[in-house]
């Protein structure tokens, strides 16, 4: 009697799991190939499948609680990338940008709400504040796509970002300070709140240092992968559940523990393990939210929702445009900083739930309210290909006189970035006739390289629009030999979409060969190991090592190079084989013999 019920519940999941799936897949590989971005596909597939769309499926609030999972697994993996003391960098960002963030656009969108909809001051405050907050979510996935969040404006725009979620706390205790409902004897107080979260983060530091390093330096001798993926996991849960349990932001716990493990061996490994995970619920959590979407109030009131949510957007972006003018920074990525942050965020939900229990609006200003922020989600993508034209314009008017890649002729082999490293490999095809197109991003390179003879064409060559003009569909050969760390997600779509060429890769340092390695990439070449052998070599020389032995030294070093390189990759870790590396106390016998 007991197994039908189950066996019903089991039949139920399967279909809900199938329905959601089915559809998030059709929309997202629909909104892809139209340009728009996954992030829409997910919302209009939740709300076109949700209770109020065809009905199909029902229980988004459920849903949403599982699916949160994924903003926890985000912040965690941002916090792999974010060593302690470039987080301690970013401190004046964090609380100065941050701090004037949340107050400047929380109080300027207080005032709109109040002026439109006449509800009292407390009721504006605690729907205005949360509107101040951006989408973590849905802001992050796209800085860490195309490697923009180490670059000056993303870390900024990260900044901003973890200020809003850190003042979650404060801002749920100004609410609880406004409310009207009566007062619940089992809640903490704001300071206990604010104290907890001074304590959890120190608790959290220390653990990290004292228990999770030594714990993974465990895993790492096991050497089991299905081992580092719980171990991962069971972090990232322990993190955020201790943050749960006190009141707290169970994403910044994560995000602490990440900060913790960013200077360990096992970083690459375990952003590898994790990150199908927070792919997949954070698609979930899209799609909860496209659930959750109150289609009534918006064909009820379609000019205040439309409305409201385009002031939300404007108000945001006018405001963090100029505070990023404020801190000096140049026009065009203060404007992608507004226009990028320029959404609500999913941390509203809660505060407006937090408000209603508050007593300080009703049901349904809460979710037209949510509706408003869905809306304002929904416009970032069309927001990104508004700032991509503008980024495009500004490029054209920053290389005015300069040709494009469009004007070259056919070629066998495209080298983009004729700095130091790309002249000497450019000028070695060139001497045995091989046609090369040479591509850069600074005019002044180009200017220089003229003066020499040298045709080299304007613009970024790592977008895959601009490689194809350059004609790389027919090049035998792409030659990446840019100053800096190509990222490997910016290299991974160039060999998807011209597969017959041959791309050989500047990499930057060992941390870059590593990441680099699942790719299958022709040939990578760290940018300083031929130069600093060759040096090595005429020191050797110098102290009077006859030319023999200096060959059998460096025969030896690139062959343990070579090894302790494979063992790094392969397990992650940068200490990997360090034994074998020459040191005052380990020298090469004068008889050894390796390599050979």
């Amino acid at each position: 009697m007991g197994g039908a019920p189950a066996q019903q519940a089991v039949a139920f999941f399967l279909r809900d799991g199938v329905i959601i799936l089915g559809a998030a897949m059709a929309f997202v590989m629909a909104f892809r190939r139209l340009g728009l971005g996954a992030v829409l596909g997910y919302l209009l597939a939740g709300a076109l499948i949700g209770p109020q769309g065809l009905g199909l499926i029902t229980g988004g609030e459920e849903m949403i609680h599982v699916a949160d999972f994924g903003i926890v697994l985000l912040l965690f993996l941002v916090g792999l990338e974010l060593q302690p003391s470039r987080l301690l960098r970013l401190r004046n960002d964090i609380f100065g940008l941050g701090l004037l963030q949340v107050t400047l656009v929380g109080l300027a969108l207080t005032g709109v709400v109040y002026l439109a909809t006449g509800f009292s001051l407390a009721a504006s405050l605690a729907i205005g504040l949360p509107l101040a907050l951006s989408s973590t979510a849905q802001v992050l996935p796209s800085l860490r796509a195309d490697g923009s969040i180490n670059t000056p404006a993303g870390e900024r725009a990260f900044s901003i970002l973890l200020f809003q979620d850190l003042s979650i706390v404060p801002l749920i205790t100004i609410i609880a300070a406004l409310s009207r409902a009566p007062a619940n004897p089992s809640a903490p107080p704001g300071w206990q709140l604010g104290l907890s979260t001074v304590a959890a983060i120190a608790g959290l530091v220390l653990v990290g240092r004292f228990v999770i390093n030594p714990l993974f330096r465990l895993v790492g001798r096991i050497s089991e992968r299905e081992l580092f993926v719980v171990a991962g996991l069971f972090i990232v849960l322990a993190a955020a559940a201790v943050m749960e349990a006190l009141h707290l932001s169970p994403a910044l716990g994560a995000f602490v523990a990440g900060v913790m493990l960013a200077d360990s061996p096992y970083r690459h490994e375990l952003e590898a393990d994790i990150d199908p995970f927070r792919s997949i619920l954070l698609g979930l959590f899209f799609v909860a939210i496209g659930m959750m979407l109150d289609l009534h109030a918006i064909w009820a009131r379609p000019l205040f929702v439309i409305g409201m949510a385009a002031a939300l957007v404007l108000v945001k972006a006018l405001v963090l445009f100029g505070i990023g003018k404020t801190f000096r920074m140049e026009t065009r990525r203060a404007l992608k900083l507004g226009l990028l942050l320029s959404q609500g965020g999913e941390f509203a939900f809660v505060l407006f739930a937090a408000a209603q229990n508050a007593q300080l609006v009703a049901p349904q200003a809460a979710s037209l309210f949510s509706a408003i922020v869905t809306l304002s989600m929904a416009t970032t993508p069309f927001l990104m290909m508004v700032n991509d034209w503008i980024d495009r314009r500004s490029t054209r008017n920053a290389g005015a006189g300069l040709d494009g890649p469009e004007a070259s002729p056919p070629t066998s082999a495209i080298v983009i970035g004729y700095g130091r490293f790309g002249q000497t490999v450019a000028q070695m095809l060139m001497a045995k006739e091989i046609s090369v197109t040479l591509i850069d991003s600074k005019p002044s390179q180009i200017e220089v390289a003229g003066s020499f003879g040298m045709k080299v064409y304007y613009g970024d060559g790592t977008r895959l629009d601009l490689l194809r003009l350059a004609g790389a569909a027919e090049a035998k050969a792409l030659l990446f030999c840019v100053d800096g760390a190509v990222p490997a997600r910016r290299l991974a779509p160039v060999l998807q979409a011209f597969p017959q060429a041959a791309v050989f890769v500047r990499a930057y340092d060992r941390v870059h060969m590593m990441e680099l390695a699942p790719l299958d990439l022709k040939c990578t070449i760290r940018e300083l190991f031929e130069s600093a052998v060759a040096m090595g070599r005429e020191a050797l020389a110098l102290f009077c090592i006859d030319a023999d032995e200096v060959d059998r030294v460096e025969h030896v070093y690139r062959a343990r190079d070579r090894e302790r390189l494979d063992s790094q990759t392969a397990s992650g870790d940068l200490h990997a084989m360090s034994d074998t590396m020459f040191r005052p106390n380990n020298p090469l016998g004068e008889r050894q013999v390796e390599g050979s």
